[in-house]
């Protein structure tokens, strides 16, 4: 007989899995990392004293879950969106003077001086979100080819691409128009 071998599932899965798991749109998740980004700021600034480490550690796992909520459609916009969400959050600690102008100049001073984690953030985003479109891709390649309409489906769904290939790797250049049919339409030159 044969024997079929259970795999069971670690505890580390099953724990993971019971976390939240929203799809969040481009819009969405660039509101959730932003608010969420200006709350923790507000935090730090209360009970850190505005400290630049607390801020910056706490940036990366907001990019990393920005990345991991967005939808499908929608990747694009993690790595666009997490930069933004810094630059609102840095807001509350950046220790500004009084006044418009003494407010923005800490910003930018603020900006300048994160930078480091900014990048570092905005590096773990868009590294979670091409990871997630290189998976989407090759899982969608997989369900095509299964379904029988790749590369080698039907012969008269890819005849035309087909003679094209065939005559490029003849040597002959290929243009539009040039089959037989095309050769009877066109003028002769005299």
């Amino acid at each position: 007989m044969y024997r079929v071998r259970v795999r069971s599932v670690p505890p580390v899965v099953l724990a993971l899995r019971r976390f939240p798991n929203p799809r969040l749109t481009g819009i969405g998740a660039g509101l959730f990392a932003a608010l969420t980004m200006f709350v923790l700021a507000c935090v730090d600034r209360l009970l850190f004293d505005s400290s630049e480490l607390v801020y910056g550690l706490l940036f990366l796992p907001v990019s990393a879950l920005t990345a991991l909520w967005v939808r499908p459609a929608d990747l694009v916009t993690a790595p666009i969106s997490v930069p933004i969400a810094f630059a609102v959050g840095v807001f509350p600690i950046s220790g500004g003077s009084e006044g418009f102008g003494g407010q923005v100049m800490g910003l930018v001073t603020a900006l300048a001086v994160h930078a480091g984690w900014l990048y570092g953030g905005t590096l773990v985003a868009g590294l979670i979100a091409s990871v997630r479109k290189v998976r989407l891709m090759r899982a969608r390649r997989r369900y095509v080819l299964a379904q029988g309409r790749g590369p080698a489906g039907p012969a008269g769904e890819r005849a035309p691409r087909a003679a094209a290939a065939g005559a490029a790797a003849a040597g002959k250049p290929v243009r539009a128009g040039a089959g037989p049919a095309a050769a009877a339409r066109r003028p002769q030159r005299p």
